[in-house]
């Protein structure tokens, strides 16, 4: 074990929903990290399911680990509302550290963090995520590069955030009373507010590139409904979320103006990608300008205030 900061708490927190077999995997590797961490850190978990499927493996795994793995069971649903019980469960920590339940983190991934955090002062730290798949992606797929996620040098500046590999100074969140607002949470983009909001009331949020974390994606995911749809998404939560940041309403009216400007545009030049790719049987052209059109379509729908819920339950 590394050489602690006792002054200093940390609480990584996992959320689940209906994946038993993931936490299960995880948690053995978070707890050997919270054991190796240069500070007094334990594993949480939060249980978005009704019926608390996970509750059976976190106690497993808590009774096979050194290291302090606690679990609660949030009923609620939709995945703001247990990013809300984690900032609850972590009042008194002082550092949260977000990852999701179907992410295993690198060698020295919490340390990592950690250090940036102290070099940088910074009110939050972000992390990459690299996907690995179950199965190997199809050729289209592959060319729309729809897994392909930023990596920045270490101490960037970002204004935006995911809660898949997120740090978070709970000293300054509390002072800035911030929490993740709940009408997003059958949607997503609730993390994408939270952020945006804390850069925005000056919250200084920095990249950390050796903090890195494998997202492993099932096959499930690797179809062109799925990739397709999660560009919507991801269009219509950052249309929303830009409406939410308005503060009234000649505001709001800009912003929609706002929004269906550059929204039309992908719809349209994705759309015309998309025919070239076809005539000229470009698979890059093709799989890329759908991908544009979907995120240019959520753009549209979120400005007219289409809520597209993603993550609804049945």
């Amino acid at each position: 074990m590394s050489e602690t900061t006792p002054a200093e708490t940390v609480v990584i927190a996992v959320l689940t929903f209906r994946r038993p077999e993931d936490i299960a995997l995880a948690l053995p590797r978070l707890a050997a990290q919270a054991l190796d961490a240069q500070a007094a850190a334990r594993v949480l978990v939060i249980d978005n399911d009704p019926d608390a499927s996970a509750r059976e493996a976190v106690q497993a795994a808590a009774a096979e680990s050194a290291a302090r793995v606690d679990y609660v069971h949030e009923p609620r649903p939709g995945i703001a509302a247990a990013r809300n019980r984690a900032l609850r469960e972590a009042a008194d920590a002082s550092l949260l550290v977000f990852i999701d339940d179907d992410e295993v983190p690198a060698a020295g991934w919490l340390n990592h963090l950690l250090q940036t955090y102290r070099d940088t002062g910074a009110a939050a730290v972000v992390g990459p995520v690299i996907s690995e798949f179950a199965a190997e992606p199809g050729p289209w797929i592959q060319a729309g590069d729809f897994f392909r996620r930023r990596r920045l040098p270490t101490g960037t500046e970002v204004d935006v955030a995911a809660t898949n590999n997120l740090l978070l100074d709970m000293e300054r969140i509390r002072a800035l009373d911030l929490e993740f607002d709940e009408r997003f949470g059958l949607s997503g983009g609730s993390d994408t507010l939270f952020t945006r909001s804390l850069a925005a009331r000056g919250g200084r949020m920095v990249w950390c590139d050796e903090a890195v974390v494998v997202d492993n994606v099932p096959r499930g995911r690797l179809t062109r409904g799925w990739v397709l749809r999660r560009a919507l998404r991801s269009g219509n939560s950052a249309s929303r979320v830009t409406l939410e940041l308005s503060r009234d309403g000649i505001h709001t009216l800009a912003a929609r103006l706002r929004l269906l400007g550059p929204g039309t545009v992908r719809l349209a030049g994705g759309s015309l990608r998309y025919a070239v790719g076809l005539l000229s049987r470009s698979l890059s052209h093709e799989a890329k300008g759908l991908r544009t059109a979907a995120r240019g379509l959520g753009m549209v729908s979120g400005a007219f205030g289409y809520v597209y819920a993603e993550y609804r339950r049945k």
